[in-house]
């Protein structure tokens, strides 16, 4: 036995804000039937990145003795939280290639006589590229766009372009139609200038690497209501801890003083759009 350091999270105190999402490293933490609910304890290293700001006081960290992680001691946890539940850990073992842990994890549930959800009763060969995070996934070969020319003119025209970095006082910003890009975009559209840039200014994040998240919400208040700018676009990857770039946005926009429309643009690794709408 040895002492861990857990997540601990209140039911009758969290409303599903989902304020604690984006820092979750490596999506353990999810909102589930309108609560925050770790999904697996196999990632979660209780050192409290993940959980962010909670503004009802309802997630904490407690440390207890503990076994080495049991799948199975896990599993009677789930269980208990409900289907959704359930669901959504089998998907985490999934996405993170955790085979030999989903399959202790389906043993349980025939063991105790639990239904197994249909999309998890069997895994084929044919399922391991998907069984990867989709964030950590190798992919080796795509079909190249045709370009008119290699040397393409840059729209870029302020500096500098990382969010921590950036003054939301800044006069490029008065009045300035915004990008907030997630890091990867950039690599995985080749005409990312000109689809994106043109006429707009740059901020860059990545909601799982970068730190002091809560300062990227307050400067961009401070772009919203000191700067004025006029719209934000933010345009992240399809993997999920991209999501939590739209997270920080919209969080902006709630604490700001303005109101102004933030459109979200989803990007696959092969560079398509996968959604381009106004919130």
């Amino acid at each position: 036995m040895v002492k861990r350091k857990i997540i601990k999270i209140d039911e009758k105190k969290c409303d599903g804000c989902g304020a604690c999402i984006p820092n979750c490293p490596e999506g353990a933490l999810q909102l589930i039937d309108g609560k925050a609910r770790i999904v697996s304890d196999l990632y979660c290293d209780g050192l409290g990145a993940c959980i962010g700001e909670c503004p009802k006081g309802a997630i904490s960290i407690e440390q207890r003795e503990a076994q080495p992680y049991s799948e199975e001691k896990v599993m009677k946890n789930i269980v208990k939280a409900g289907k959704n539940t359930l669901i959504a850990h089998l998907n985490h073992l999934k996405a993170h290639g955790e085979e030999d842990l989903l399959r202790q994890a389906k043993q349980y549930l025939k063991k105790n006589g639990i239904e197994i959800p249909q999309e998890f009763s069997r895994i084929d060969k044919s399922e391991e590229e998907t069984m990867v995070c989709p964030g950590a996934r190798i992919v080796d070969g795509r079909p190249q766009e045709k370009i008119a020319s290699l040397e393409q003119t840059s729209q870029l025209d302020q500096w500098p372009v990382q969010l921590h970095l950036l003054p939301a006082n800044a006069p490029f910003f008065k009045s300035a139609d915004v990008v907030l890009a997630a890091d990867c975009v950039a690599y995985a559209v080749g005409n990312f200038h000109a689809k994106f840039l043109s006429k707009k200014k740059l901020a860059i994040a990545c909601p799982k690497l970068d730190s002091n998240l809560e300062s990227y919400i307050e400067k961009i208040r401070a772009m919203i209501d000191e700067a004025k700018i006029n719209t934000l676009t933010v345009v992240m990857m399809e993997v999920p801890c991209c999501r939590g770039l739209l997270l920080i946005a919209q969080k902006a926009l709630e604490k700001a003083s303005r109101k102004i429309p933030i459109k979200t643009i989803i990007v696959d690794i092969k560079g398509n759009i996968l959604k381009d709408d106004w919130c």
